[in-house]
């Protein structure tokens, strides 16, 4: 018993000096998207009872229902069916026969167990594969049969740890070592038990992507220059000449221009490999083609300057504020940044600002959340510049854009700090908006 407590007393304490960290780092999240963040495990075990209890050790199976909260919490709530637990016996040293403990008057009795935990994951953001976890949480226990000395229901503290592996955003495996603390009013005291256990976890909304079999010669399904059984390789669709839809051929994109037939924005400047290629003149696998400091994108939709020419790009600050969740108020230790953007600001009066605000995206992130929450902290930078550096409003703008812009891929779970900023675009009081030329 002394080493279960002490068990229990050690994963508590790294549990929440871990939670209170990952708390106060999740940021633009809030509830779940159309990939749901349910997930179902069906899990089989054993449940291992002190040595001194009227039940022997038996094993159970039992289902999991989970809710992914974030990138590092989770909520699960838990059905358990331990079916014929064995009374238990001691040795009977004058007779030399085992005889019936005492607490249970039955031969045997089965066993329902129904829980809520929250669990704690504990991994690598760049590993989408291995997840460790913690978990905590409550419980009760219903025996068929009643036990002397003992509540039934008798109520319970749990806590544990876990690993998961996940094959695909759909399908994990998962081993779960799971200890609970029985509280028991009759005996007054406390009795702590084992359940380990293993199982298969089932995400629904997410899907693991179609495959294709090709046989046969040298066939193109689609005529987009690439054989059935190249687009098997690459993932493509062998019945679609351009998977992506960004205006390019599956087989122009990985034989002549180099990019992404997956990703219909390859260097994610929000124009696609298409128009860029056709429409802009610009490089698709360059995020500024000009090397002026300005994507592409924000060139040719808002900022109406020429891609291809570095000497009219807007001036550019990114600043990668942490909010806290759900807020929109600036942290003291970002002042120093806006000072800067105050002063440029304020050294040119005919200077105007363009505010955006940017959010990552996971599996539970929401669109409409993020494009809102977005745009509050867009405008939380415009009221600094107006209240502290008393830049004109009407010379501000603010907008937000979600998740809808990122720099970088997004991992699923973790999103990327990159995608989460705001960025400030200056337009000198003398530069004027330029037209692209004809073609661009």
């Amino acid at each position: 018993m002394k080493t279960a407590k002490r068990a229990f007393g050690i994963l508590l304490t790294v549990a929440l000096t871990h939670g209170l960290g990952s708390f106060r780092a999740v940021a633009q999240e809030g509830g779940s998207n159309s990939t749901s963040p349910w997930y179902i495990s069906l899990v089989g075990g054993e449940i291992l009872f002190e040595g001194d209890e009227a039940t022997r050790n038996g094993e159970f199976g039992g289902l999991r229902l989970g809710y992914d909260v974030s990138p590092h919490w989770s909520f699960e709530a838990s059905v358990m069916y331990a079916p014929n637990l064995k009374s238990n016996t001691v040795y009977n040293y004058a007779t030399g026969t085992p005889v019936a403990r005492r607490g249970l008057d039955a031969a045997e009795t089965d066993a329902w167990e129904l829980g809520l935990d929250a669990v704690l994951h504990w991994r690598n953001t760049e590993d989408i594969h291995f997840d460790p976890y913690f978990l905590g949480g409550v419980g009760a226990t219903i025996y068929e049969e009643s036990r002397e000395h003992r509540d039934n229901p008798g109520a319970e503290a749990r806590y544990g740890v876990g690993l998961a592996y996940h094959f695909n955003q759909e399908w994990a495996v998962r081993g779960d070592w799971m200890g609970r603390m029985m509280i028991d009013s009759e005996l007054r005291g406390f009795e702590f038990n084992w359940l380990p256990s293993a199982g298969v976890q089932w995400k629904w909304g997410a899907h693991v992507p179609k495959k294709y079999a090709a046989s046969g010669g040298a066939v193109d399904s689609d005529g987009d220059g690439l054989t059935d059984e190249e687009e098997v390789k690459l993932g493509t669709d062998p019945h679609d000449p351009d998977t992506d839809h960004d205006g390019l051929l599956d087989g122009e994109e990985v034989h002549t221009y180099d990019t992404n037939p997956l990703n219909p924005d390859t260097d994610m400047d929000a124009l696609k490999d298409g128009a860029e290629v056709h429409q802009h003149d610009t490089n698709p696998r360059k995020r500024d083609t000009d090397n002026g400091g300005v994507a592409d994108g924000h060139e040719v939709i808002e900022d109406n300057t020429n891609p291809l020419d570095p000497s009219d790009d807007l001036l550019l600050f990114i600043l990668y504020i942490e909010f806290e969740t759900d807020k929109a108020d600036i942290k003291p230790q970002y002042f120093r940044d806006l000072k800067k953007i105050g002063k440029v600001l304020s050294r040119d009066p005919k200077a105007t600002a363009r505010i955006e605000g940017h959010a990552d995206k996971r599996n539970t992130s929401v669109a409409d959340y993020n494009m809102e929450l977005s745009e509050r902290r867009a405008k939380a930078v415009l009221e600094h510049l107006a209240g502290v550096h008393k830049i004109e409003a009407a010379r501000l703008k603010a907008v937000g854009y979600g998740f809808t812009r990122p720099m970088v891929k997004n991992d699923p779970i973790a999103g990327h700090q990159k995608n989460r900023r705001v960025e400030v675009y200056i337009r000198k009081g003398d530069q004027p908006e330029t037209k692209p030329a004809a073609g661009q």
